[in-house]
């Protein structure tokens, strides 16, 4: 189990290291089919916290604080509502609406659409506050930031910062919650720490190949990997 579990911290690195997210997309279902989601959620965001270390020093140049600040700020402010919704409502039923309209958007950008207008403040604060929402109640608050932020105009290797960036503030966040919840036991800890190496090997693998995409190549690369865990969701 223990040799499954690194192998999937390799392919979590790889994409996180290419996408600048991702790591917990991969970690998380896995090791929640062979340890139980209550094992699985805190050793993903410990991952992703320890991956975020490195990734957040190589990108701090790149990063826009302007875009990325108050989608981050909002997003603190409705996770409790994401919360509420979720002893409120079925998390299975809500997971699966929004995969599909993960799909459905991440379709339309693969056809080719994008806004050509910088990302307003206004803007930024709805998506933050969708993906406040979602992550409290949902356990998934990256896809609207990751659809806003691929479909901009800016540099791919200004959207890989963005979204480093914000996956690292929300995994942070993640683990506090459950840190002030009572969730956290050594034993995620533990596991976290023998598979950090094959995560940060992977994460090393990830940045060298991130280097061959060119913008167009970046954005499909992602969108699929969108595309194929949201059906992924929807069809399990």
């Amino acid at each position: 189990m223990l040799a499954i579990a690194a192998g999937v911290a390799i392919a979590a690195g790889v994409i996180r290291g290419i996408t600048g997210f991702g790591g917990a997309m991969v970690t998380t279902p896995t090791l929640a089919f062979l340890l139980g989601p209550l094992a699985a959620v805190p050793v993903a965001l410990l991952l992703e916290c320890l991956a975020a270390i490195p990734m957040l020093l190589q990108t701090r140049a790149q990063v826009r604080w302007r875009v990325i600040g108050p989608i981050v700020l909002a997003s603190l402010f409705t996770l409790p509502l994401g919360t509420w919704v979720l002893v409120s409502l079925d998390p299975v039923t809500m997971r699966r609406v929004i995969a599909a309209s993960v799909v459905f958007f991440s379709l339309v950008l693969l056809a080719g659409w994008r806004h050509r207008r910088e990302p307003r403040f206004a803007d930024s604060l709805g998506v933050g506050a969708l993906c406040g929402a979602l992550l409290g109640a949902t356990g998934m608050g990256g896809p609207p930031a990751i659809l806003y932020l691929l479909a901009g105009p800016g540099r791919i290797e200004v959207a890989r910062a963005n979204l480093t960036w914000f996956m690292g503030a929300i995994a942070a966040a993640g683990l506090a919650g459950l840190a002030v919840a009572g969730a956290l036991s050594p034993g995620p800890f533990v596991l976290a720490a023998l598979l950090a190496p094959g995560y940060f090997a992977g994460m090393a693998v990830g940045t060298r190949l991130f280097a061959r995409f060119d913008d167009r190549g970046f954005r499909r690369f992602t969108l699929v990997f969108l595309t194929a865990v949201s059906l992924a969701i929807l069809l399990a």
